[in-house]
């Protein structure tokens, strides 16, 4: 694919995803207040853009690239065994266990302050909509996307039965971060929702709902959180650069160096 198609894929990626979240967040808006071009959306836009634009691609070659050196934990009898299930199976297991180890993972990114030094940065939101979603620092997008992946990795699930499932939770890792309220009753307690995610973003490190899809995991270990109303603020405690390079910078730098950069900065 050349460049250019990959910047008219951008921008028809951009295009589909207006017509589809800003009406919903009119017409369903969990802060009927925030506005479609708020606070930091620029910042967001930016993310958009270099993640379609550059992120995407590599992350994917190094998934490539572990999904060669993978491939060979689990015996090939087992892997074309797994492969030969029908395909609506694959897509469950799948589903299943990506939910598992993906609930374990988000947790260890909050968890450990290495890996949050690289989470935070999606945390730093402090307004959530569908553009916010794309806020991601891509050592952090490997790490998630790797994790979910990982049992197709292993065992070796027909590409056709996951193909729908990746493009699913590409959908639904947006809607769970727009500015949207629809409650769902009973059900939110089987599937995922933003009123659910947005709590998540609670100023708080550890509020709680690490799961993906369905927040089972979260109710099985103590760690579903959902009160009847919106969180006050979004965000984090620490300070972030509010600038699309300062971001992909200040996760690679000791503190003490980052510190040092933006004393120099002030004092200039």
């Amino acid at each position: 694919m050349t460049f250019l198609n990959v910047i008219l894929a951008t921008g028809a990626s951009l295009l589909f995803l207006s017509l589809v979240f800003i009406p919903m967040e009119k017409v369903f808006p969990a802060k009927p207040e925030q506005k479609i071009f708020r606070k930091h959306w620029l910042l967001d836009l930016c993310f958009f853009a270099g993640q379609y634009l550059l992120w995407g691609g590599i992350v994917l070659k190094v998934l490539t690239w572990l999904n060669q050196w993978l491939q060979y934990i689990i015996p090939a009898g087992i892997r074309t065994t797994v492969a030969s299930q029908p395909l609506w199976l694959q897509a469950l297991e799948v589903l299943l266990l990506s939910d598992v180890l993906i609930y374990w993972g988000h947790r260890l990114q909050h968890k450990f302050d290495f890996l949050w030094r690289f989470h935070k940065v999606h945390h730093s939101a402090e307004h959530l909509d569908w553009l916010a979603a794309h806020r991601e620092h891509p050592l952090d997008s490997i790490y998630t996307i790797g994790i979910i992946n990982l049992p197709v990795f292993i065992f070796g699930f027909d590409l056709d039965a996951i193909s729908a499932i990746v493009a699913f939770r590409g959908i639904w890792a947006i809607y769970i971060h727009s500015n949207v309220r629809l409650p769902i009753g009973p059900l939110k307690m089987l599937i995922g929702s933003p009123e659910l995610h947005h709590w998540h973003h609670d100023l708080e490190r550890d509020r709680g709902n690490y799961a993906n899809i369905s927040p089972l995991m979260d109710i099985l270990f103590g760690t579903y959180v959902c009160p009847d109303k919106e969180p006050e603020q979004f965000g984090i405690k620490e300070q972030l650069p509010n600038n699309y390079i300062g971001q992909l910078l200040n996760p690679l730098l000791p503190k003490k160096i980052w510190n040092k950069v933006v004393k120099n900065k002030r004092l200039s």
